[in-house]
């Protein structure tokens, strides 16, 4: 069978990009079995040959409507499928989908029926912001760092803000790369709507989100940069917790040396 992804170099390349992230988050321990998810926004990469494709699925609803999404294409890791798989063998651990006329629906078209993540209202949400947004951001990554996820155990951080200021002041690289910090979703069913709803709202401030006692999403112009926003936090969540583990509460970054670095990176 041809795969959609033969004589499409600049298609290839992004479903690549997100093979390789994939194998980052098994790497770290961030993706256990089946945990986590990646989506690309692929809709610039697709030709008429592709949009003339049979679909191999049914209309499949996922419970919301968004209409900026109607017509657009997007590459989604499976459902129950690893992300040590999708590394491996990414167009048999998961699919390219086009969004039906209704905004409400898609179809599987490429290269397997391989059904989508099933948190893919909450990605497809997060896909309709940034086109909202138009900040030309393609990319929405799933994944459970460790670290991050037994922070949200503390409510202390859970208020807004307080992970942020905490993570930025560990180390100068974490105030300089993922400069909007990080929003907070307080626990929601895990694939529900509520939850979807919930990360929309933090995207209008935020590029990464905290699902409590969940995971981090996170957005960006692909995958790779999305993906270093979270290795950037979960880095300085380390730092804090070693520090922790040793006895002492480590001391920040003083505000006089945080103001140097929005100075210096134009923050």
């Amino acid at each position: 069978m041809k795969s959609i992804l033969e004589n499409r170099p600049e298609l290839a390349r992004r479903v690549a990009e997100v093979a390789e992230v994939a194998g980052y988050l098994w790497q770290k321990g961030w993706a256990e079995r089946n945990g986590g998810n990646i989506t690309i926004n692929v809709t610039e990469c697709i030709d008429d040959d592709v949009r003339a494709l049979p679909p191999l699925s049914e209309p499949i609803p996922f419970g919301m409507t968004l209409p900026r999404l109607k017509g657009c294409y997007f590459f989604c890791k499976g459902t129950n499928r690893r992300m040590r798989d999708l590394a491996r063998r990414p167009m048999e651990n998961g699919a390219v989908i086009r969004i039906l006329d209704d905004g409400a629906s898609y179809e599987i078209v490429a290269d397997e029926p391989v059904r989508p993540t099933s948190e893919l209202a909450s990605h497809l949400a997060m896909h309709e912001q940034m086109l909202a947004a138009g900040n030309g951001y393609r990319a929405a990554i799933h994944t459970h760092p460790i670290d991050l996820v037994a922070m949200t155990h503390n409510p202390a951080f859970l208020e807004k803000d307080v992970l942020t200021h905490l993570l930025w002041s560990m180390i100068p690289e974490t105030r300089a790369f993922c400069p909007k910090g990080l929003g907070i979703v307080p626990y929601a069913m895990p694939s529900s709507v509520e939850l979807a709803r919930a990360t929309i709202e933090q995207l209008k401030e935020y590029d990464v989100v905290m699902w409590e006692k969940h995971g981090v999403c996170a957005v960006g112009p692909d995958v790779m940069e999305a993906f270093d926003q979270i290795d950037v936090l979960s880095k300085s969540a380390q730092i804090y917790l070693t520090a922790k583990s040793m006895g002492f509460e480590p001391t920040g970054t003083t505000p006089e040396q945080m103001d140097e670095l929005k100075r210096a990176f134009n923050l």
